[in-house]
C-alpha cells in the first residue's frame, strides 16, 4: 500500500508544484494547527444504501492514502443522510453550522444533492459531487462541482447504443417516477432516441413507479403487449433488479438498457439470471485504466478490499484527490472562497476514473464507458467520449 501511496503523492505534488506557483498561505494563526475537517454526506442507510457504502470505500481509501494536506491531518466528518432528500439538506446544514467545515464531499444520489444546493450555495462552501449526475446539481450553483459526466451527455450515450448496437427501433421507458435522477435522465434518452430515429412514436410508452415498490406486473404487462423491442429503465438498482425479474417471469424477452445506477452487487444477486445481457453506462473500467492513477487506484484498492472497485468507488477516491488538490493550490484549508476558486481552476487532473477539467457550470468534462452483465459480472464493452 505505502509503495501506491508514495507514487501518487509525487504526481499530485509536481502537479501542485506547477499549477501553484507563488501561492501564498493564509496566515496559520487563522487556522487550525492539526487537523482540516472535511465534510461527507452519503445515504448509508435505507434504499440507497449500497451505492453510498460503495463510494465510502473509495473515499476511506484515499483518506489512508493521503491523510494530510498542507501539514494538517485530514479527518473526514461523514453524515447518514438516510437515503432522504429532507436528512441531506439537514445533514449539510450541520456539517456548516456546527463543524465549520471548508470543503464538502458528496453525494450518491441527484436527489439528496439537490436538496442541499441552496444550503451549500447560501453558506459559500465549495462542495464536489461524486455520482450525481443530474444537470440540476451544478446549473446556478457557484460553489458545487462533480466529478462525472451529467444526464444530458449519458442520456445520448445510451439512445445511441440502443439504436446503432441493440438495434431497436421502438423502446418503452420505465421510469422512477419520485427520483430526480431517474426522470431527468429518462428525458434526456427520449429525446435523443427520437431524434437519432426521426420516429416521433420511436418511444411507445413512458410507465412510472414509485421508489420501494415491489410489483411491476401492471407495467410490464402493457409493455409486453406493445411494439417496444427494449426496454430503457433509469432507476435505482433494487427497482431495476425486480424490473428484470418480474419482467422474465411474464415471459418479456427483451433487453434491457439502464446507466450507472445498476453497477451495484445487488443489482446481480436481486437479479440473478434475469440480469444477463442487460447493457447500461458507467463511468470506470478497471478493464481499460484511463490515468496513470488508475492503476494506482485499482491496486490499492485491491490490496486493502480484495476486490474489484465499482465506478463510483473510483469517483469517490477521484472526489477527495481533487479536493486535496484545490487546497494545496489554494493554500489555505480554512478560506472556502479560495478553495472554491482553486476548484474552478482545475484542469486535466488525473484522476483514477479519468482525466477531470471542470466547465463553466463546474461539470467534468469525461468520457462514459458502457458495460453488459455477462456470466454474473459487470464487463466492459466500450468507452465513449465527449461528442
Amino acid at each position: 500500500m505505502k509503495k501506491f501511496a508514495a507514487l501518487l503523492l509525487v504526481i499530485l505534488l509536481i502537479g501542485a508544484l506547477v499549477l501553484t506557483g507563488c501561492a501564498q498561505k493564509e496566515d496559520a494563526a487563522t487556522e487550525d494547527d492539526n487537523v482540516i475537517k472535511i465534510g461527507v454526506f452519503q445515504p448509508l442507510s435505507g434504499a440507497n444504501a449500497a451505492g453510498g457504502e460503495l463510494e465510502m470505500k473509495g473515499l476511506y481509501l484515499a483518506q489512508e492514502l493521503f491523510p494530510e494536506v498542507l501539514g494538517k491531518r485530514v479527518e473526514l466528518i461523514v453524515y447518514d443522510n438516510r437515503s432522504d432528500a429532507i436528512e441531506a439538506a439537514n445533514v449539510v446544514r450541520r456539517l456548516v453550522d456546527h463543524h465549520n467545515v471548508p470543503i464538502i464531499i458528496g453525494c450518491w444520489g441527484s436527489t439528496f444533492a439537490i436538496a442541499a444546493g441552496p444550503i451549500i450555495e447560501e453558506a459559500g462552501i465549495p462542495t464536489i459531487a461524486t455520482s450525481a449526475t443530474n444537470p440540476l446539481v451544478t446549473i446556478g450553483k457557484d460553489y458545487y462541482f462533480r466529478v462525472t459526466f451529467i444526464d444530458s451527455f449519458q442520456g445520448v450515450v445510451m439512445a445511441k447504443y440502443t439504436y446503432e448496437e441493440v438495434g431497436a427501433k421502438k423502446v418503452a421507458v420505465i421510469q422512477e417516477i419520485g427520483n430526480d435522477y431517474s426522470v431527468a435522465l429518462a428525458k434526456f434518452y427520449k429525446d435523443a432516441f427520437v431524434e437519432l430515429t426521426g420516429d416521433d412514436d420511436a418511444i411507445v410508452m413512458v410507465m412510472n413507479y414509485q421508489t420501494g415498490d415491489q410489483d411491476f406486473s401492471a407495467q410490464l404487462t402493457a409493455i409486453k403487449n406493445s411494439d417496444a423491442q427494449a426496454i430503457f429503465a433509469p432507476g435505482n438498482f433494487t427497482e431495476s433488479a425486480l424490473i428484470m425479474k418480474q419482467a422474465r417471469e411474464l415471459g418479456l424477452d427483451l433487453p434491457f438498457v439502464g446507466a450507472d445506477t445498476w453497477e451495484t452487487p445487488e443489482l446481480i444477486e436481486i437479479a440473478g439470471e434475469a440480469a444477463e445481457g442487460a447493457v447500461f453506462s458507467t463511468f470506470f473500467a478497471s478493464e481499460v485504466p484511463m490515468t496513470k492513477n488508475s492503476e494506482v487506484f485499482l491496486n490499492a484498492y485491491r490490496e486493502k478490499y480484495g476486490e474489484e472497485p465499482a465506478a463510483v468507488a473510483a469517483l469517490a477516491f477521484d472526489a477527495y484527490l481533487v479536493a486535496l488538490d484545490a487546497i494545496t493550490r489554494a493554500g489555505t484549508t480554512t478560506d472556502s472562497t479560495a478553495i472554491r476558486d482553486a476548484l474552478a481552476a482545475t484542469d486535466a487532473f488525473p484522476g483514477a476514473a479519468g482525466t477531470i477539467s471542470f466547465d463553466e457550470n463546474g461539470d467534468a468534462v469525461k468520457s462514459a464507458v458502457i458495460k453488459e452483465i455477462r456470466n454474473g459480472k459487470f464487463t466492459f464493452l466500450t468507452i465513449v467520449d465527449p461528442f
